[in-house]
């Protein structure tokens, strides 16, 4: 990536505003790790014999693993935002992730408005988890409340 990263206030963003992340590569180890972590060792992630015998042919990522990975590489984009509060996500699954796949978000701002909590505004961001064959393998929305610049409100 080339581009600066600067946090922006709700007042500094506008509809269309684009974010794009750097790239993560999925490894097998982050696969167990994360059935490790959640309790997940359905045999499509954890064992390669049975997931041969899938549609995948080969073992795939979490479909949450995925979602985590674009909310985390999300926050390494070039644009960010000061610490605010996660809404929620409204996700789908598209394409597998496969070990070895590399991946990056890529989102804008699809809509935003001002809350009644003073300082505040919300922003939806539409999302993609796009793959190294420029594949969107996951993509959705992040409903994001985020704060105002401090003396504009």
């Amino acid at each position: 990536m080339t581009d600066k990263i600067i946090e922006r206030y709700y007042d500094d963003v506008k509809v269309g505003d684009e974010g794009i992340s750097p790239t993560f590569t999925v490894t097998a180890e982050h696969i167990m790790t994360y059935a490790e972590l959640t309790g997940d060792f359905t045999p499509v992630h954890t064992d390669e014999d049975y997931a041969k015998t899938t549609p995948f042919g080969t073992r795939v990522a979490h479909g949450l693993l995925g979602l985590s990975l674009a909310d985390g590489l999300k926050t390494q984009a070039n644009l960010q935002f000061p610490p605010g509060m996660s809404l929620g996500w409204t996700w789908d699954f598209r394409l597998p992730i496969k070990i070895g796949d590399t991946v990056h978000v890529k989102f804008h701002i699809a809509s935003m408005r001002l809350t009644k909590k003073v300082g505040w505004g919300i922003v939806v961001l539409a999302s993609e988890l796009i793959n190294q064959n420029d594949e969107v393998v996951q993509q959705g929305e992040h409903r994001l409340m985020i704060p105002r610049r401090p003396g504009t409100f």
